[in-house]
């Protein structure tokens, strides 16, 4: 018997991809345990709860998760329904959560620090295969896995204002006056843009979702400003097809965002490449670099960074990982979802062989395996979990039997001119609600669905960003 025989999968996330891992795990057998940071299913989830998912109920279910709680009689929502976050998770992550097969094998407050293998580090290699993973919570205790899924996603990592991928210059210091990506301008966090000037970076659906709010904001409140600022000389890519998109939600955003610009609700600032950031008397100056070398100020009071996201691998220090040193993927990975070659309905079929590491056993998935690369969909990422579970399961006729049909639609690419200031290229999208606050996004380990059996995704009305593209 080996040692690793009697250890579970441990599967770190209890999000849509790792819940989902957590149901084709139990379907087959294998013993697993989740390991979640936040205090509920769908922590990263909740923390967009304020938007509305453009992709229907009866896409954003796994269909592993979905049989075992249809055995536990849930009640599916409408499945022509468009959730919000905080529905989507309450509805069904956190049902799913609850289930006696789920909850028995879940921890929630448990950050993991590192991963390694049992008394052995990076260098030594006899005997690593046959070693269990040790994995160190931030705590001091020590768990020990026969594998490891890493469905940890990428919310927590945005990227910098930079223009180079590098901080701006002073950027550290003006933190008090940075918002994540997606506030709740209309909600909770309404005071702090209430009557103040507010730059929004980036050119994804993130920025114009946020841009819409603000703009719905500076409505009812007097003194209430928006500035938007692009790297790229033109919003084309923002405002989409208009009246002419094939997806009428994201048409419709496009268009109204238009028309606030052409109105002079929100000034546009386009060329923009973050240089420095100063604190200046409560508010902040923003220095931006132009491509001929000079410089314009603008100042403001807060700064929304819709500037995407990258993962973080420094818990898998000791482990021998081969990433691409570009994306940030796997090497197998990454030119099948390199965004200058593909948009998110181009990416192949990918599963477990793309996603294995020389360190057998660990496997990252989601939004994660995608690097930098803008172009997931959480289609791909439970035919990612269903093809690793399969393999460890010792099933790789399944494993390898990836299936995911997505629609061409090439709106995915990464802008050579803009990506580094976009967030996803499947970002936040409007609902049919007159606010247009609506979402399918790659923020966090992806939010958009796929039919339930076989997963794949056709050119149905399933997003609003690409016929079938992301979420978080």
């Amino acid at each position: 018997m080996s040692a690793l025989d009697n250890l579970p999968v441990v599967v770190i996330g209890a999000g849509p991809v790792g819940l989902a891992a957590a149901a084709h795990l139990h379907e087959r057998g294998l013993a697993f345990l989740v390991l979640e940071a936040g205090d509920s299913a769908g922590a990263a989830v909740r923390q967009w709860g304020h938007v509305r998912v453009f992709s229907p109920w009866r896409y954003d279910v796994d269909p592993a998760a979905r049989r075992i709680l249809d055995d536990a009689g849930w009640v599916a929502p409408d499945p022509e329904a468009l959730p919000t976050g905080a529905e989507l998770a309450d509805g069904y992550l956190q049902p799913l959560a609850e289930l006696p097969a789920i909850k028995s094998h879940l921890r929630y407050g448990t950050r993991v620090e590192a991963i390694s293998r049992l008394g052995l580090d990076r260098l030594r290699t006899a005997g690593r295969e046959t070693t269990p993973f040790l994995i160190r919570l931030t705590g001091g205790e020590e768990l020990l896995a026969r594998a490891v899924i890493d469905a940890s996603g990428t919310w927590g990592t945005p990227n910098v204002l930079g223009a180079s991928g590098l901080p701006a210059r002073g950027e550290a210091d003006v933190t008090a006056y940075l918002e994540h990506a997606l506030p709740d301008v209309l909600g909770q966090a309404r005071p702090r843009f209430a009557g103040r000037h507010t730059l929004v970076v980036g050119a994804g659906h993130s920025a114009a979702n946020t841009l819409l709010s603000l703009a719905e904001l500076a409505e009812s409140t007097p003194g209430t400003e928006v500035t938007w600022a692009i790297r790229s000389a033109s919003p084309s890519r923002t405002y989409g097809g208009g009246d002419a998109d094939a997806l009428p939600a994201r048409g419709a955003l496009g268009s109204r965002l238009r028309a606030h610009v052409d109105a002079g609700r929100i000034r546009l600032l386009t060329g923009f490449s973050v240089h420095a950031l100063t604190p200046t008397d409560g508010r902040v100056t923003v220095v931006v670099r132009h491509g001929d070398g000079s410089d314009e100020q603008v100042t403001v009071d807060r700064i929304v960074a819709a500037t995407g996201f990258r993962p973080d691998h420094s818990i898998t220090a000791e482990l021998r990982l081969d990433l691409d040193p570009v994306m940030g993927a796997t090497r197998a990975l990454a030119p099948l979802i390199d965004p200058n070659e593909h948009s998110c309905g181009t990416v192949p079929p990918h599963g477990v062989d793309e996603l294995t590491h020389p360190e057998t056993g660990y496997y990252a998935v989601g939004m994660k395996s995608y690097g930098r690369a803008p172009t997931f969909l959480m289609a791909t990422g439970y035919e990612q979990v269903r093809s690793v579970v399969a393999a460890l399961a010792g099933d790789w006729n399944a494993a390898r039997d990836v299936q995911l049909d997505l629609p061409e639609t090439g709106v995915c690419n990464s802008n050579p001119d803009d990506s580094a200031t976009d967030e996803s290229c499947c970002g936040p999208t409007p609902a049919t609600e007159p606010t247009g606050r609506g979402l399918a996004t790659g923020i966090s380990g992806g939010l958009l669905a796929a039919p339930l059996n076989p997963v794949t995704l056709d050119a149905a009305p399933a997003d609003g960003q690409t016929g079938g593209c992301c979420g978080s």
